[in-house]
């Protein structure tokens, strides 16, 4: 993960933000823009919290199964920002794992996706850092992550495309060594979605 980051300074942003309305050729001091620098403050704070959270807490529930099938969580919602314009894409998250004996606590890996999904991020990274977290943390055979994301930097400016979705993968282990078992879990990930 990294160094830990250090802790958003809400100040500094209320007075970027202050900067930015001035900028645009907005009154800060206008009542419906009174207290926005500090909510935009409180924003960043919420929705960059995972650059503050260490994901290996969500690992604290790896139970003992006798279970070495695939295991996958289909449709786990997440949002993040992405770092070239500082706009959310939101999306869906879908993650395997083919389990050696332990199995994680199923809350936890969402949990893991929310917590790398709030940083600022490109949708390729954010992918590859969850698998490879997984991958190295779990005990596993192979894992499996599959993201399907609107990027708002792309829907409501620039080209303006609404309705198109980023697909992202990252296979490990077995899932991108052996062409059956890669067909069978992106199989399962995708059974019953739209």
């Amino acid at each position: 993960m990294g160094k830990k980051a250090k802790a958003i300074d809400s100040k500094r942003i209320e007075r970027a933000v202050k900067e930015i309305l001035l900028a645009v050729g907005e009154d800060p001091d206008r009542e419906g823009l009174r207290d926005t620098p500090q909510r935009v403050g409180r924003m960043y704070a919420e929705l960059l919290g995972g650059m503050r959270e260490d994901p290996k807490v969500h690992l604290r529930s790896i139970f003992t199964e006798n279970y070495d099938e695939i295991v996958v969580l289909r449709d786990i919602p997440f949002y993040s920002i992405c770092e070239h314009h500082m706009m959310p894409f939101i999306g869906s998250a879908h993650v395997a794992y083919l389990p050696t004996g332990a199995v994680l606590g199923i809350s936890k890996l969402a949990r893991i996706v929310e917590c790398f999904a709030r940083r600022l991020h490109t949708q390729e990274r954010l992918t590859y850092q969850i698998a490879d977290f997984l991958m190295t943390h779990l005990e596993t055979r192979g894992v499996a992550v599959v993201l399907e994301a609107s990027h708002s930097c792309m829907t409501i400016r620039g080209i303006k495309k609404p309705g198109s979705e980023m697909v992202t993968s990252a296979l490990r282990g077995i899932f991108r060594k052996d062409p059956k078992s890669r067909s069978e879990v992106l199989s399962l990930m995708h059974s019953g979605c739209r």
